[in-house]
């Protein structure tokens, strides 16, 4: 049997039911036999490193939610059953067609997710200046202070502590402080 050729497609869905929807998918395809038509549903996730009361937790989310990426051979009936599955809301399209999205974009959309998911070193805080905060690791554990400067790209504030009485800048990672 030839192979059928297949290009990736960007079906647009409802934000934040992409895991659903893959999982339906999946099974669907599998309950209707399609596996040599849809070879591939690919969601892009990424991991990011929260501060959640003073514990590191890596969370995994969509980095372009609302966009599932699927591996198929688009004929009618295929196209016509992907874009009736529940919360999809249709295909990236021209105009009228479905566009199969060019190799160097699969590349970078597939790549990117293989590097985000083995780079779990992304820290989802948002610092602003005069926040207060509290220090909850090394040597002024227990102290408070504001933030005077924040440093998105060392992943540092610089908080105004009062220490004997005066006030002292310490440079602290975002890990080592938590908002009041």
């Amino acid at each position: 049997m030839a192979e059928i050729e297949k290009k990736f497609y960007v079906l647009k869905a409802v934000s934040g039911k992409e895991n659903k929807i893959k999982e339906y998918l999946e099974a669907e395809i599998k309950n209707r036999n399609l596996q040599h038509r849809i070879t591939q549903v690919v969601i892009p996730t990424e991991k990011v490193m929260q501060n959640r009361n003073g514990k590191k937790t890596i969370k995994e989310r969509a980095f372009l939610p609302g966009y599932i990426i699927v591996e198929a051979a688009l004929d009618g009936e295929v196209s016509h059953f992907l874009k009736d599955i529940n919360f999809i809301i249709g295909f990236l399209e021209d105009g009228k067609e479905p566009m199969p999205l060019r190799a160097s974009e699969v590349a970078r959309i597939l790549g990117k997710a293989d590097e985000l998911l083995e780079q779990p070193e992304e820290l989802e805080v948002d610092f602003m200046i005069g926040e207060t905060v509290k220090i909850n690791v090394g040597p002024f554990t227990g102290f408070h202070g504001e933030i005077e400067e924040v440093y998105p790209d060392k992943k540092k504030v610089k908080v105004m502590v009062k220490i004997f009485g005066r006030k002292s800048p310490l440079e602290l990672g975002y890990l080592q402080v938590e908002k009041e």
